[in-house]
């Protein structure tokens, strides 16, 4: 009867559970077997029952009960009970679904006629029907240690197991993101709700470029993470599903749509055109430069004479010199040069006579014109040196034509600013020489 009250207590306290896996640490089991005495040569039924605890990738602990029934040398059908604590050594990764291990521990063992202290040793293996459920086999040695029965009768129980049953895991798993991986296994515990994940609990990535399929563009094409993971095979910037040129060559600038930049709109790419700023609407050659059919460097739209060629001064269009006219190189028909204060657009003071001369030259035959040329030192830049030149001839001219000589017998005024120096500008000397107005005296035939 104290046997079986006993059985029954460790019945009750095993129905709890087996150490599993790091995921469900708790689990129940039961097995059965047989056994054999070796003081003795009994043999009989060994049913089983445990209640483990998970402790680490390596190691757990189990409150195991086995019964000893069925001794041919025994009268009671109840031989013993024999309560173990025992450690587990895993030998086997716990992903692996055949797992074997090593056990051990002490137990205390009851039956008829003594009670003593021993302990187990022995070795598993268990095979995973399910994530949850495996079946196991065991074989293990008791050893008793020395004691006295109850009739003071010293003894020693020491026997042989071999052991099948089942093992029924449980546990809370925690799964902070709720993705069906336990926090223990996932790699990625903070992946949205929703997305589908792999075996360690990331988001699946279909094409293996790094970009997760549920924010990828291009989930089945391998591309790039700035992309949102689609390729980009001229290397644009722009995703082959967006790009209307794809085959653009490498270090084009492109627009929005991966086309190249044509910024001035003449239908030549900016990387091979030669004048990127040309006006809207305007006729371009090849290089995407204005057209100037004459060649002479003025560009059609501001060519007044496209078909001929001319000079940029005179707007494209040629210069016609007049053919009935010849310079008079008599002595009496010279007029020296007017001159100029640095910086001023009115002559010195006593060149005046120079252009009474001209003028009393001009009255003496109405078919003398004179040709005027104006001249400026380096100081200066050479636009503003132009421009001065430019109001030095018209103070000039201002005079003579208010000395009564018609407009029409003024020609070719010409500024040449500081390109036709007549002395050196290195000195002031040199440089008083160079601000001048020059005078050709001509007659027409």
């Amino acid at each position: 009867m104290k046997n079986i009250i006993l059985l029954a207590l460790i019945l009750v306290f095993s129905l709890g559970a087996n150490a599993q896996t790091s995921e469900k640490k708790w689990g129940i089991g039961a097995g059965l077997g047989g056994y054999g005495t070796l003081n003795n040569g009994g043999i009989g039924l060994m049913p089983e029952i445990y209640l483990g605890r998970y402790l680490s990738p390596k190691f757990d602990i189990v409150l195991k009960g086995d019964m000893g029934l069925f001794n041919s040398n025994l009268i009671n059908d109840l031989d013993m009970v024999n309560p173990f604590i025992n450690m587990k050594l895993k030998l086997t990764d716990e992903s692996s679904r055949l797992r074997y291990y090593i056990f051990a521990g002490p137990g205390y063992l009851f039956n008829n006629s003594t009670s003593a202290f021993n302990y187990d040793l022995g070795l598993g293996s268990k095979y995973y029907l399910t994530k949850s459920t495996a079946f196991y086999m065991e074989a293990g040695y008791f050893r008793g240690l020395e004691s006295t029965t109850i009739g003071g009768v010293t003894d020693r129980e020491s026997l042989w197991k071999a052991t099948i049953g089942l093992k029924f895991d449980f546990g809370k798993v925690k799964d902070s993101d709720m993705d069906g991986v336990s926090d223990s296994k996932d790699k990625c515990p903070d992946t949205p709700s929703g997305v589908a994940v792999d075996a360690n609990g990331c988001p699946v990535d279909t094409d293996g470029d790094g970009v997760a399929d549920y924010i990828d563009d291009c989930p089945t094409v391998a591309g790039l993470t700035s992309l949102k993971g689609c390729p980009d095979t001229d290397g644009d910037g722009v995703a082959d599903k967006n790009d209307k040129c794809p085959d653009t060559p490498k270090g084009w600038k492109v627009d929005a749509s991966g086309c190249p930049l044509d910024q001035d709109k003449d239908g030549i790419t900016d990387a091979l055109d030669k004048c990127p700023d040309t006006p809207a609407l305007v006729a371009v050659d090849k290089n995407g430069c204005p057209l100037d059919r004459d060649g002479d460097g003025v560009p059609d739209y501001m060519d007044n004479c496209p078909d001929v060629a001319g000079t940029k001064e005179n707007k494209g269009c040629p210069v016609i010199e007049a053919a009935a006219e010849e310079i008079m190189l008599a002595p009496d028909m010279l007029v020296d040069p007017v001159y100029f204060g640095y910086d001023r657009a009115s002559y010195l003071s006593g060149e005046k006579k120079k252009i009474d001369k001209l003028v009393k030259i001009l009255k003496s035959n109405d078919k003398l014109k004179v040709n005027l040329t104006g001249n400026a030192d380096s100081k200066g830049t050479e636009e503003y040196n132009m421009a001065l030149t430019e109001k030095r001839i018209d103070s000039v001219v201002k005079t003579i034509q208010s000395s009564g000589i018609p407009e029409d017998r003024i020609s070719k005024e010409k500024a040449l600013g500081e390109t036709k120096p007549a002395a050196t500008n290195d000195t002031a000397e040199g440089r008083a020489l160079n601000r001048r107005v020059t005078f050709e005296v001509i007659k027409t035939k």
